[in-house]
């Protein structure tokens, strides 16, 4: 009994850091200031501004019964593959596809929102029927133009059928092996083709899949009707844009080539050569805000403030300097913030850099 008590008195605790780990607002869920028990003014469904919690196909039910709508007896419930379904649904936005009310710490019912009966006072919420019919119907008929009932449900009568293919599979859709490198043709005049590195974009910029591949469906792949695929300029530079700006006329040779266009090139595109010193870092470890990539300068007191004798080993660079010229300051040698230029102009007038060194060359 005494634990009992316990269990009780820490849940409300318990729930509260769960949700201070979040970075939820009361008025995410609480339509007024003080919610209390008896009075919680739960708001209407926040969708996007609700944080959602996804789960990995594997932890969701293999098979799911749907038999709430009991409305006819012409057909029997739909016998629902949950683990296909959620396994291709990585590609396309995950669990919240279908479970676009996803509360963290729970899956919430359909029908905690849609009403198994048709007689609804809001017309703008679907009724339960409606809202299974909606997400199944526009998919299937643009992936495989079939929508009879009995592509889902059985006739009434006949005997439900449990063993399905997805039972005994790991994974549903097979491996989708990411290109290198994809170019299209457009019908710009500028630059009929558009070079995109992919592993590129992916393992050196960072992007996640979803960041570009979000909201898309099977239909991209498997759609009977292709030329129902082709999008507008807008639709494809809104992808982009994040990053390269679309609207400025000016900068549409970066992706607009009438030639296959090499891999990104930090000096040449930039102006700053990173092949030394920089190379294996992550482009995050600059470019902190994600997505954006330019407004940085070149100096290198940016991130490592200011170098003095004290302070910097020259021995990094390769270079371990002698005796005359290691109490020399930086700016002696090096004429401009970003230290790559060398000149000996300011105390030698018959020795230049590189053929006169301040030092013994090291590895590094």
């Amino acid at each position: 009994m005494k634990k009992i008590i316990l269990v009780l008195l820490l849940t409300p605790l318990i729930l509260y850091a769960q949700h201070s780990k979040l970075n939820l607002e009361c008025k995410t869920c609480h339509s007024c200031d003080i919610p209390t028990k008896e009075n919680p003014c739960l708001g209407e469904c926040p969708r996007e501004e609700l944080i959602r919690i996804n789960q990995k196909p594997e932890e969701a039910p293999r098979i799911i019964k749907i038999d709430r709508i009991k409305e006819t007896n012409l057909y029997g419930p739909s016998i629902f593959d949950h683990y296909a379904h959620s396994d291709m649904s990585i590609m396309s936005g995950d669990c919240r596809i279908c479970h676009h009310y996803n509360p963290p710490g729970n899956i919430i019912s359909c029908s905690k929102c849609h009403s198994p009966q048709r007689k609804r006072i809001d017309i703008s919420k679907p009724d339960l029927k409606a809202a299974y019919h909606r997400l199944c119907i526009s998919c299937h008929r643009e992936w495989s133009g079939e929508i009879e009932c009995i592509s889902c449900h059985k006739p009434a009568g006949m005997q439900e059928d449990l063993t399905l293919k997805s039972i005994n599979k790991k994974s549903i859709h097979p491996e989708i092996k990411a290109p290198i490198k994809k170019v299209y043709n457009t019908n710009f005049t500028g630059g009929k083709l558009v070079t995109f590195y992919h592993e590129e974009h992916n393992k050196i910029f960072g992007f996640e899949c979803s960041d570009c591949h979000k909201n898309e469906s099977c239909v991209k792949c498997h759609a009977t009707n292709k030329s129902a695929l082709k999008q507008s300029p807008a639709i494809l530079h809104s992808k982009c844009n994040k990053c390269h700006d679309t609207e400025d006329k000016k900068s549409c040779n970066l992706c607009h080539s009438n030639v296959e266009k090499p891999v990104f090139n930090h000096k040449q595109r930039t102006g700053f050569d990173i092949s030394k010193f920089h190379s294996e870092l992550k482009c995050s470890r600059c470019h902190v805000t994600k997505g954006k990539y330019t407004g940085l300068k070149k100096e290198c007191k940016n991130c490592h403030g200011i170098w003095t004798t004290d302070n910097f080993d020259h021995k990094v660079t390769g270079l371990i300097l002698d005796e005359t010229h290691v109490e020399f300051e930086c700016e002696n040698c090096h004429t401009e913030p970003t230290y790559q230029e060398r000149s000996c102009n300011n105390c030698h007038d018959d020795k230049s850099y590189p053929q006169n060194k301040p030092g013994k060359v090291v590895k590094r």
